[in-house]
Protein backbone atom coordinates (compact mmCIF):
# COMPACT_ATOMS: atom_id res chain seq x y z
CA UNK A 1 0.00 0.00 0.00
CA UNK A 2 2.85 2.37 0.85
CA UNK A 3 4.49 1.78 -2.53
CA UNK A 4 1.19 2.49 -4.28
CA UNK A 5 0.79 5.80 -2.43
CA UNK A 6 4.34 6.88 -3.24
CA UNK A 7 3.86 6.07 -6.92
CA UNK A 8 0.46 7.79 -6.95
CA UNK A 9 1.95 10.93 -5.40
CA UNK A 10 4.82 10.93 -7.93
CA UNK A 11 2.43 10.57 -10.88
CA UNK A 12 0.11 13.32 -9.56
CA UNK A 13 3.05 15.65 -9.05
CA UNK A 14 4.28 14.97 -12.58
CA UNK A 15 0.80 15.53 -14.04
CA UNK A 16 0.35 18.84 -12.22
CA UNK A 17 3.75 20.07 -13.35
CA UNK A 18 2.95 19.20 -16.96
CA UNK A 19 -0.43 20.95 -16.69
CA UNK A 20 1.22 24.25 -15.75
CA UNK A 21 4.14 23.80 -18.14
CA UNK A 22 6.95 22.92 -15.74
CA UNK A 23 9.37 20.30 -17.03
CA UNK A 24 9.88 17.21 -14.86
CA UNK A 25 13.57 17.00 -13.96
CA UNK A 26 13.06 13.85 -11.86
CA UNK A 27 11.60 11.99 -14.84
CA UNK A 28 14.49 13.25 -17.00
CA UNK A 29 17.02 11.93 -14.46
CA UNK A 30 15.36 8.50 -14.30
CA UNK A 31 15.18 8.24 -18.10
CA UNK A 32 18.76 9.42 -18.49
CA UNK A 33 20.15 6.94 -15.96
CA UNK A 34 18.23 4.08 -17.55
CA UNK A 35 18.83 4.80 -21.24
CA UNK A 36 21.92 7.05 -21.45
CA UNK A 37 24.17 6.31 -18.45
CA UNK A 38 27.37 7.16 -20.37
CA UNK A 39 26.25 10.68 -21.36
CA UNK A 40 26.66 13.63 -18.97
CA UNK A 41 23.57 14.65 -17.00
CA UNK A 42 22.31 18.22 -17.46
CA UNK A 43 21.95 20.37 -14.36
CA UNK A 44 18.45 21.52 -13.45
CA UNK A 45 19.21 24.98 -14.85
CA UNK A 46 20.46 23.54 -18.18
CA UNK A 47 17.48 21.18 -18.36
CA UNK A 48 14.96 23.94 -17.63
CA UNK A 49 16.50 26.26 -20.25
CA UNK A 50 16.55 23.48 -22.89
CA UNK A 51 12.88 22.65 -22.22
CA UNK A 52 11.87 26.32 -22.41
CA UNK A 53 13.71 26.76 -25.71
CA UNK A 54 12.08 23.61 -27.09
CA UNK A 55 8.65 24.83 -26.03
CA UNK A 56 8.82 28.51 -26.95
CA UNK A 57 11.48 28.62 -29.64
CA UNK A 58 15.21 29.10 -29.35
CA UNK A 59 17.17 32.17 -30.42
CA UNK A 60 14.18 33.96 -31.91
CA UNK A 61 12.90 30.97 -33.86
CA UNK A 62 9.21 30.38 -33.42
CA UNK A 63 7.97 26.80 -33.39
CA UNK A 64 4.34 27.84 -33.46
CA UNK A 65 2.12 29.04 -36.27
CA UNK A 66 0.99 32.23 -34.48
Amino acid sequence: MKTFLIEFYRKMRQMLKLMVGLPDYDAYQRHHQTHHPEAPLMTYKQFYRERQEARFGAKGKMNRCC
